[in-house]
């Protein structure tokens, strides 16, 4: 195909393997592109790439033509790390080096004839091979990358320095610009990678694309979930007769959400306020005191509950009083017999007036069997520093257990919510309690519209609402949630707010305080 394509005719593209046949179009493009490094490899060369991975050749063809390929290898990385040639991954032609244990997709090669270079089919052979590495379940792509834009300024720069400005769009490289519009990014700077590179001066670029997707071993059972069930519970307070009377009402709704095979169930804050009226305390801050006095109980049947109905619990909060502080905590109670607490950081003027409450002192990301999870208690949400500190942890749902008197201050819940969701790149779900409890003070009327937020880019809802419980009215929420949408966000969303943060100029840290 050395002569000169006529383009003139309509263009049928297709994406395939390549097969040996396709040996003397290929050497043809390759002598084209390559002609200043050695032009084509050999047909026994090309075998034996096809022999050893064919699955990796790949080619578009137009009308049966083949006018652009990219070749690859998997490799076992660490035998190579970042210093080493190109003549080395290659073996000397032998191929020898592809691994098909190895962790790595390994980018040989890619090329396309110069008179099909205005229709973007090298990002077609990248988006593809993407593809491959996703679907091998690799860690990702490394590659050596030409710089053969340098000849042209190696007299005035280095070659760190010439990179820095292609990456700044200040130059522009004919390989570098194009790889790092696909995602890639430059490892390391590479010398001797392609000796007889003249253009390049002999460096190169070591690229890198990161999988997302990639996962260190396949579960056949008990695998980490892609899509997690939720259910959230829109709590009725109501007068109770004891503590069995309230644990029978949380069970209901244990059952009813685990029947619908949900992974996660959220109660409200302070949920089990019904049970202060049982105290007789006239003062509020007896009464809570009391009451914190059934916290421990509920959180061991709120286990067994767990471990009954196969599916991990958050227990909205509770007070919990001990060495005369009172605090606020959640805890979450895994189906594998586990629990673990998050307690309330930022208490509210009237929690502190009224009770004498005040707040934890450590933040706290949970593994569980859905992914990491953050809970953060009503009006910690509204300190944006806990959920980026949870977002840096890997954090993918927060769980945000509320209660709240009036409207007003349900929306400051609900805009914080939102705010968080978008900021971190996360899922985050809301739930408050409705009614009144006539015989509690300060804690006498409810408002609550429980809610599952979501980022705002085209895979989420248009309005970035997952699901959305009815006002001020007795209900569940069940929702799905797709952690693999938010993987794409991250890498290729409309805007990426994790990955662009200036860390240059900024950064966020906690101040370890010693426990009281």
């Amino acid at each position: 195909m050395s002569e000169k394509i006529e383009t003139s005719f309509e263009h049928r593209l297709l994406l395939r393997q390549l097969e040996l046949k396709d040996y003397k179009e290929v050497k043809d493009i390759m002598n084209l592109v390559y002609r200043n490094i050695d032009g084509a490899w050999t047909r026994k060369e090309f075998s034996n790439l096809l022999k050893k991975f064919p699955e990796g050749q790949i080619c578009i063809e137009d009308n049966g033509m083949v006018v652009a390929a990219a070749l690859s290898l998997i490799v076992s990385y660490d035998k190579y790390g970042d210093k080493h040639t190109y003549e080395q991954i290659i073996d000397n032609g032998t191929f020898k080096s592809h691994d098909p244990e190895g962790e790595t997709l390994y980018g040989i090669d890619v090329f396309v004839h110069p008179e099909y270079r205005n229709l973007r089919l090298g990002r077609r052979l990248y988006d593809a091979r993407k593809e491959i590495c996703e679907n091998l379940n690799l860690r990702g792509i490394i590659a050596g990358g030409r710089i053969p834009g340098y000849k042209d300024y190696a007299d005035k720069l280095t070659p760190a320095k010439y990179i820095e400005m292609v990456r700044n769009k200040e130059l522009s490289d004919p390989v570098l610009s194009f790889q790092l519009s696909n995602d890639f990014h430059v490892r390391k700077i590479l010398k001797n990678y392609l000796p007889d590179d003249k253009e390049s001066r002999s460096y190169a670029t070591l690229l890198e694309w990161i999988n997302v997707y990639y996962e260190e071993k396949e579960e056949i059972i008990g695998g980490r979930k892609t899509v997690v069930r939720i259910g959230i519970v829109q709590w009725q307070m109501r007068s109770v007769k004891d503590l069995d009377d309230f644990m029978q009402q949380v069970e209901f709704f244990v059952d009813t959400v685990s029947s619908y095979k949900s992974d996660i169930v959220v109660f409200p804050e302070f949920f089990n306020a019904p049970l202060m009226a049982l105290t007789n305390e006239e003062s509020p801050s007896e009464a809570i005191r009391s009451m914190a006095e059934y916290t421990e109980e509920i959180r061991e049947r709120m286990i067994h509950l767990a471990l009954s109905y196969n599916i991990n619990i958050i227990a909205g909060s509770m007070p919990e009083y001990y060495d005369n502080k009172l605090y606020n905590v959640s805890y979450l109670c895994r189906r594998d017999g586990t629990y673990d607490a998050q307690y309330k950081l930022h208490v509210t003027p009237d929690e502190s007036h009224y009770w004498g409450m005040r707040g934890g002192h450590k933040l706290k990301i949970f593994d569980t069997d859905i992914g990491k999870i953050g809970i953060l208690i009503c009006y910690d949400v509204e300190f944006p520093e806990l959920a980026r500190m949870l977002s840096d942890m890997d954090m993918k749902i927060l769980f945000v257990p509320f209660w709240t008197d009036t409207k007003n201050a349900y929306l400051r819940v609900r805009l914080c919510s939102q705010a968080r969701a978008i900021e971190n790149e996360c899922y985050v779900a809301i739930t408050g309690s409705v009614g009144n409890l006539p015989k509690v003070e300060n804690m006498d009327i409810q408002y609550s519209q429980s809610a599952v937020f979501s980022p705002s880019d085209f895979a989420f809802p248009h309005d970035a609402v997952v699901a959305e419980a009815t006002p001020n009215t007795e209900m569940t929420l069940i929702a799905d949630l797709d952690l693999d949408l938010l993987k794409d966000l991250n890498t290729a969303g409309s805007v990426r707010n994790l990955k662009d943060r200036r860390k240059d100029l900024y950064n966020l840290s906690w101040v370890v305080r010693k426990e009281e």
